[in-house]
């Protein structure tokens, strides 16, 4: 007899999540019997990305879970409240919340347009908080409620807080919000902890932004972090709360140790935010 999985049954809502990391992660809590509400714009297809909200509900279907598009803006509180309303109503309560959706750019100070400076601390700052403030009277309504942010440990190496402050500004932010949170809710039995990717991950804006075939080939396949995700969701709240986990290091926990099955090829290169391990 095969042990019911932790996440079947569930619900999580997730900003953004129709391609690349997010999607992983819903199409692996759905593979798990989770059902899966995403708030995300892109309704229509984008020549420059692929997929739509639509085609992740179809895939989340096809992997056994229950799937909500809700078409909307995690930027805009109607927007988000709409989302949680439905989440609530269509599954009867929230348990997971994970903050997905991002903006990156990664220009110098003097170089980098205010309106990117803007939509990056509007969809990693104020989307977070939208989102996951919405949730938090239904999540400590939850058994094993968990927030779950996919933003950096706070690495304060120079060369990080130099590098690209805006963009750094933006995600170190969404790791104080979760952290904070995992504080204030700590005897509410709410969980809250961030993810990050210890290499590269082969997705879109990688591929677009961080340099074409030769980053992908020095890349990680999104499931490393889907797999991780699902772990951290599945153990107890009490006790999994305030962490910033890479991906990695929670697959090892589980017993994870071979990798090779995530792709790469050559010399992986390190996620931003991510020093490789001192010799």
């Amino acid at each position: 007899m095969t042990a019911t999985h932790p996440l079947a049954g569930r619900t999580m809502i997730m900003s953004g999540g129709s391609r690349g990391i997010g999607l992983a992660i819903a199409v692996a809590a759905a593979r798990q019997g989770a059902n899966i509400v995403l708030l995300a714009k892109t309704d229509v297809p984008d020549p420059r990305l692929p997929g739509t909200i639509h085609t992740a509900a179809a895939e989340i279907e096809e992997a056994g879970g229950q799937a909500l598009a809700v078409v909307g803006d995690v930027r805009d509180e109607a927007s988000v409240a709409d989302a949680v309303g439905q989440a609530v109503e269509r599954f009867g309560g929230i348990d997971y919340c994970v903050n997905n959706a991002s903006a990156i750019a990664l220009a110098s100070t003097e170089e980098l347009p205010i309106k990117r400076f803007d939509l990056m601390q509007q969809i990693q700052l104020r989307g977070t908080y939208l989102l996951s403030s919405a949730c938090l009277p239904h999540l400590r309504n939850s058994e094993n409620a968990h927030i779950l942010s996919l933003s950096p440990p706070l690495n304060m190496a120079p060369h990080w807080l130099g590098g690209h402050p805006a963009y750094m500004v933006a995600k170190y932010g969404m790791s104080l919000l979760t952290l904070g949170w995992a504080a204030e809710y700590a005897e509410h039995g709410v969980a809250a902890n961030c993810l990050w990717p210890q290499t590269l991950i082969a997705t879109a804006a990688v591929q677009n932004l961080l340099g074409g075939d030769e980053a992908i080939a020095k890349a990680r396949t999104p499931e490393i972090v889907a797999d991780a995700a699902v772990a951290i969701l599945g153990r107890d709240a009490r006790t999994t709360t305030g962490n910033t986990f890479l991906d990695v290091d929670v697959l090892a926990a589980e017993g994870i140790t071979d990798l090779s099955g995530y792709g790469g090829s050559g010399t992986l290169e390190y996620d931003i935010f991510v020093d490789p391990p001192q010799a």
